[in-house]
């Protein structure tokens, strides 16, 4: 089954629900990542599925970001994977919070 791509998101295009034990995660990555699948998993389940995301253009008042969402994740650690078998980055997501990092070549 093949996923549609979707385009680029403007202001206000991605709504999340946090709270309680619920977060969310935002990945900012470099352009050329635009188009580009990234896993997520929980640490204390290594063995469970991973979900993904696609990284996207999201434009806003200041320029063009690129960045994955990852919404309604249970607060704990997280390991973002470079590809079947490396971890590109790790990231603890809190209850009632939206957390932000960067993969690891991408600037602040």
């Amino acid at each position: 089954m093949t996923e549609a791509v979707a385009g680029p998101s403007g202001p206000g295009t991605v709504v999340m629900d946090v709270g309680g034990d619920i977060g969310a995660l935002i990945l900012y990555t470099p352009a050329d990542m635009d188009g580009r699948e990234i896993e997520i998993s929980r640490d204390d389940a290594p063995a469970a599925k991973r979900t993904h995301s696609q990284v996207r253009a999201r434009h806003m008042p200041g320029g063009t970001r690129y960045a994955a969402v990852y919404p309604g994740l249970r607060s704990g650690s997280y390991t973002l994977w470079a590809d079947a078998e490396r971890p590109a980055v790790c990231v603890v997501v809190a209850g009632g919070e939206v957390a932000s990092c960067s993969w690891p070549s991408a600037p602040a």
